[in-house]
C-alpha cells in the first residue's frame, strides 16, 4: 500500500484549518497509523511527517535500505544523513533525537505538526523545546480516514478470512472428531484441552501466512464472559465460543469470527440462544448499508432479544447478562478500529469492514455468539464469511 492510494483530502482539509503544516508519527509499525502512513513496516522506533506535498520517513541506516524499496512514502532519508552521531556526542539520547527530528522537520517544512494520541510525551515535549508546534489530533481525523478502505485493503482482509476460514475448520474438526469421556471430550486419550484447540488454530494460521497473539475457546462458565479466553478441558453438552481474528503477517491485516459449537446435543436454553442469536445477526445485517448508522444496525439486533425478552445493555446498562456488548467494530490494521455499531456508532460509509457478532451470555448456561465480517457497500454489504454455522457437532 502506497499513500497514493489513500484518500488524504480530508486531512489536509484538517490540516489547513489547523494551520499545521503536516502530520506526525513516531513510532515502530506495529502502531497502526504508522504503518497507515508510512507504508512501511518496521520493529523499531522511526520518524514519518505526512504533508499535503508528500510524505517523508526518517529512519536508521540499518533499515534505510529496505524503506527505500518498500516505504509507501516519497523521500526517505537515514539518521546519518543528519550528522546524527554528532548529536550524540554532544548531548543525552533524548535531546539527540528531540534535535534530530527537529531539523528533519524544518527539512520538510513542517515546523507546526499534528501527532495522534499515542504520539510519546517525551518527544513531544522535546520537539516543542526546539521551536517545533505539536498539536495532538483529538478529532481522530487518520482513523477516520483508515476506517474507509481502499480496493487493496479490502482485498487484504478478504485474504486473511480465507485463512481465518481454515484455522475454523481445524478447530471444527478437532472438536467434532473428539470422543467423550464422563462428560469430557477427548483426544489421543487425553482430555481435550481450550489450549490444545488454540494451538491447532495457531500453526494453521501460520501453514496460511497468518498469526496472532492470542484467541478465545471458551467453554461452559468461561463463555459467558465474552473475552475470557477459555482454559482446561472442554466438555460435551457445553457451548463452546471459539473467536479468531488473526493478522496477515504480510500485509499487517485481520480478519474477526466466530462460531460456537457444542460436542453432543445442546440443552434446551442454548438452542433457544443460538436460533436468536442467528436471528440477531440477520436482523443486523439488513441494515447495514452505506448511509445508515452504527446505532441503527446495532438497534436491530437488540430488538430481536427484548422481544424474546432478553436483557440489553440498550435498555438496561447495568445489566450482566443477555445481550452485553456492542454488535460489532471495525477492523483492520487493528483488530478493532472505527466504525462503531453501538449506541454511539455513527453514518456509514462505503468501504468501511465491519463485523457483526450479536451474543447472550449468563453464567448459568455459558454463552453464545456468531460473528461474520463484511465491507458495507452503497446499496448494502459484501459478507466475506462463507463458514457455515452449526451448533451440534
Amino acid at each position: 500500500m502506497t499513500r497514493m492510494d489513500i484518500d488524504t483530502s480530508s486531512l489536509d482539509e484538517y490540516l489547513d484549518e489547523q494551520r499545521l503544516d503536516g502530520y506526525a508519527v513516531y513510532a515502530a509499525s506495529d502502531d497502526s497509523t504508522q504503518r497507515y502512513l508510512s507504508g512501511f513496516n518496521a520493529p523499531d522506533p522511526f520518524l514519518t511527517v505526512y504533508t499535503p506535498e508528500g510524505t517523508a520517513i526518517l529512519t536508521s541506516g540499518l533499515e534505510y535500505g529496505r524503506a527505500t524499496k518498500e516505504a509507501g512514502a516519497e523521500t526517505v532519508e537515514r539518521t546519518s544523513d543528519y550528522d546524527y552521531e554528532s548529536l550524540r556526542e554532544a548531548h543525552d539520547s533524548a535531546t539527540a533525537r528531540n534535535k534530530l527530528h527537529a531539523t528533519f522537520l524544518r527539512a520538510t517544512d513542517a515546523e507546526a505538526v499534528a501527532v495522534p494520541e499515542t504520539f510519546p510525551v517525551g518527544s513531544a515535549d522535546g520537539l516543542r523545546e526546539e521551536g517545533i508546534t505539536i498539536a495532538v489530533d483529538d478529532e481522530g481525523v487518520v482513523n477516520d480516514i483508515r476506517a474507509v478502505k481502499t480496493e487493496e485493503e479490502i482485498e487484504n482482509v478478504r485474504e486473511a478470512t480465507l485463512a481465518n476460514e481454515k484455522s475454523m475448520q481445524a478447530c471444527e474438526d478437532l472438536i467434532d472428531a473428539a470422543e467423550v469421556r464422563n462428560g469430557v471430550l477427548s483426544h489421543e486419550d487425553e482430555p481435550l484441552t481450550s489450549e490444545q484447540v488454540k494451538t491447532e488454530i495457531e500453526i494453521t494460521l501460520l501453514e496460511h501466512g497468518c498469526a496472532l497473539d492470542e484467541t478465545i475457546v471458551a467453554c461452559g462458565v468461561d463463555a459467558a464472559d465474552p473475552h475470557d479466553r477459555g482454559s482446561g478441558p472442554l466438555e460435551a453438552g457445553q457451548p463452546i465460543i471459539v473467536d479468531i481474528f488473526p493478522r496477515d503477517k504480510e500485509t499487517g491485516y485481520h480478519s474477526d469470527m466466530t462460531r460456537t459449537f457444542v460436542k453432543g446435543q445442546a440443552n434446551d436454553t442454548i438452542s433457544e440462544w443460538y436460533d436468536l442469536t442467528a436471528e440477531a445477526k440477520r436482523a443486523a445485517f439488513s441494515e447495514l448499508e452505506a448511509g445508515a448508522t452504527g446505532e441503527e444496525v446495532h438497534a436491530a439486533a437488540c430488538e430481536v432479544y427484548e422481544r424474546a425478552g432478553y436483557p440489553t445493555l440498550r435498555q438496561d446498562p447495568a445489566t450482566e447478562t443477555g445481550f452485553i456488548h456492542s454488535t460489532g467494530h471495525g477492523i483492520g490494521l487493528d483488530v478493532h478500529e472505527a466504525p462503531s455499531l453501538s449506541p454511539r456508532g455513527g453514518e456509514l460509509k462505503a468501504g468501511q469492514i465491519v463485523t457483526i457478532e450479536p451474543g447472550l451470555y449468563d453464567p448459568e448456561h455459558g454463552g453464545v455468539r456468531i460473528e461474520d465480517i463484511a465491507v458495507v457497500t452503497e446499496d448494502g454489504y459484501e459478507n466475506f464469511t462463507e463458514y457455515p454455522e452449526e451448533l451440534e457437532l
